[in-house]
């Protein structure tokens, strides 16, 4: 039953589908040989009509790993680049180290970023969806505000750090065993509400929550806006949230010229300031929770899974973190000093990010026709990169199933082979928020407790990003941080 439910969406999409499907295939058949006869396509093939193979992509990443849907077709056409459709889109994946050097670097010159039509018709304001995949969002990606630089960021480790204490206190402490993974989303969308809104009620929290949480669930669907679908959810959910945002927005906006307030006290407050209009401030705060929320709350939860597999790693990792404990004063909060400390612990972040990768890749778009590895990729056509072409390839991370933290000492790996931020001008703007947010956290929930899997052969499901299938239940103790200190 449970298999049947989670496909029923994608079900209901194919019968709304074939409806129409003559009338699809004969105008998807005149493109295909009308393309193909004109230009030189990298090699692959485009699947059904209009829904291409997502649903390929859908079962592969259901029944197996994401990485499964590129591998095999890199095997069967090239290493290079291939070609598919994926929701509803003429799509070329770039692979490979090469691949992602020549789409980050040809950002504006021969690509521009591009978001699917889910994205933006669930989660954008209607009036910027023609254009957000061009200039608007180009414009908006390339924005960073002064908040979400390094030299601001550090300043909100102690409230990281105070958010993570109580978050744990009152979520965790309690109770025997927990559960990681939605803990960990309470976690980190409670803290982006704090720092990206100056929002702390808990019942206003779980106002935004809520909406977000069906939000973000039809972000990659077949955009079929009909009653029952997961993406008319999605739809309905992305409206609720912008009429909340634009409230707090407009109030936070009084608030600045009533009281002549010149100092930003969160992300809202600096974009205001910055002279940015509500509609642009609300797309660039759900794009920010987006990138926030549940890939920073799946990097903690594997990071807290991988290091329950490997006690030697944990105890190092543990020993890092009771240094940086044993020289704060009682009650101190951390420092962006003591985040600097914690090295080893960020390279096992990293190697957890490869081998469970929060975020798959990014789409582009072609602004003219151009040529790579030999073949034409046409104007209009949209470009994808991925980390599962580098994360396992034995090329760049030799026995690459092998979990290794080392290698991500020294020099690290080799350029473009690992990209979970991007790279480029579109590289993620949060980077920095995310690295400080999972540091933060693994310290305090290192520092206080010991713990244990309850099943250490939980099944991981990727929709498409993996999910532990039952929240990664753990049983938990309390450290004992106070010998340890003594030592």
């Amino acid at each position: 039953m449970d298999v049947i439910d989670s496909l029923m969406p994608y079900l209901v999409h194919l019968v709304v589908l074939y409806v129409s499907v003559g009338v699809i295939y004969l105008v998807y058949k005149y493109k295909s040989t009308a393309t193909a006869a004109t230009t030189n396509l990298p090699p692959g093939k485009k699947g059904l009509p209009y829904i291409g193979e997502t649903l390929d992509y859908v079962l592969a990443s259901r029944w197996g790993t994401p990485e499964k849907f590129v591998t095999d077709r890199t095997a069967k056409y090239s290493p290079d680049v291939f070609r598919t459709s994926l929701l509803g889109e003429d799509m070329v994946i770039f692979c490979g180290a090469a691949g992602n050097k020549f789409l980050f670097s040809g950002q504006n010159k021969y690509v521009t970023s591009w978001w699917p039509d889910s994205i933006k018709k669930a989660l954008m304001d209607p009036s910027t969806v023609d254009n957000s995949s061009k200039e608007e969002s180009t414009k908006l990606r390339a924005y960073l505000p002064p908040f979400l630089k390094p030299e601001s960021l550090q300043h909100y480790i102690p409230v990281m750090d105070t958010m993570a204490k109580e978050h744990l206190d009152q979520l965790w402490s309690p109770y025997n065993q927990v559960q990681v993974f939605p803990l960990s989303k309470k976690y980190t969308f409670a803290l982006a509400c704090r720092l990206f809104m100056s929002v702390q009620d808990p019942d206003e929290i779980e106002k935004f929550a809520k909406p977000f949480a069906l939000a973000t669930a039809g972000l990659i669907s077949v955009p079929i806006d009909l009653p029952g679908t997961t993406f008319n959810r999605a739809v309905k959910a992305g409206r609720q949230i912008r009429q909340r945002l634009f409230a707090l927005i407009t109030n936070k906006k009084n608030e600045i010229l009533e009281k002549g307030k010149t100092v930003a006290s969160d992300l809202v407050d600096s974009m205001l300031m910055d002279g940015m209009t509500e509609v642009e401030i609300s797309n660039k705060i759900i794009g920010f929770f987006i990138a926030s929320h549940d890939t920073t709350s799946t990097a903690i939860t594997f990071i807290v899974s991988y290091l329950s597999d490997y006690p030697d790693i944990y105890n190092r990792v543990l020993e890092e973190q009771m240094e940086v404990l044993r020289s704060k004063g009682p009650g101190e909060p951390l420092k962006w000093e003591d985040i600097q400390k914690m090295k080893y612990t960020w390279c096992v972040a990293c190697e957890v990010i490869r081998l469970a990768p929060p975020a798959n890749g990014a789409f582009r778009e072609a602004i003219t026709d151009f040529t790579y590895a030999g073949y034409t990729i046409p104007k209009g056509w949209k470009a994808y990169w991925t980390v599962h072409t580098t994360n396992k390839n034995p090329n760049y991370f030799p026995n690459p199933e092998k979990f290794d933290p080392s290698r991500f000492e020294g020099n690290g790996p080799a350029p473009y082979t690992f990209v979970p931020f991007g790279g480029g001008p579109r590289m993620c703007p949060g980077k920095e928020y995310a690295r400080l947010e999972i540091l933060t956290f693994i310290h305090n929930f290192l520092t206080k407790f010991k713990w244990e899997k309850l099943n250490p052969n939980e099944k991981i499901s990727y929709i498409p990003s993996p999910i532990p299938e039952e929240g990664l239940p753990i049983k938990l103790q309390a450290a004992p941080s106070s010998q340890l200190m003594m030592q």
